[in-house]
């Protein structure tokens, strides 16, 4: 498990853009879990929509490409400040089920497919109570900053 202070290690994002509240599994290589909760709060609620607030999907795929950083940091062993960083380089077959609201849980899951070059595929699946809010496979390219 990872709690705030140590994703921070891991993603450069800081607030109100940091998209991953906590870390529950994780396997290097393989797959994590994580989840963010979402609350009235945010920022983006001012405007999206205020008499019917709905988390952006696009808020949805990088809460899931965050997480998927964290999977790829950890798998080699590399933190940002090693100089090195996770850029989002595409998102492919996306698609979104169910409208994800201020106080629910958003539970995240990415999955690494494969590894080319630095070039890393995800395959990505957001759930809120067990039921699929949205799905996708996310590129995250490792540079060096």
């Amino acid at each position: 498990m990872m709690h705030t202070n140590e994703i921070r290690e891991y993603l450069p994002h800081r607030y109100p853009f940091l998209l991953v509240d906590r870390v529950v599994e994780l396997v290097e290589g393989d797959y994590i879990r994580a989840y963010k909760n979402v609350s009235i709060n945010e920022h983006v609620f001012n405007g999206h929509f205020p008499q019917a607030p709905i988390f952006p999907g696009v808020m949805i795929v990088e809460a899931l490409a965050q997480a998927a950083g964290i999977l790829g940091f950890k798998t080699l062993n590399k933190k940002p400040a090693d100089g090195s960083i996770y850029l989002f380089a595409g998102a492919d077959n996306v698609r979104f089920k169910r409208q994800v609201i201020p106080g629910d849980r958003l539970d995240l899951e990415s999955r690494v497919v494969s590894e080319k070059r630095g070039i890393w595929k995800f395959e990505c699946r957001a759930t809120v109570d067990g039921v699929l809010a949205a799905s996708a496979t996310i590129l995250c390219a490792d540079r060096k900053v």
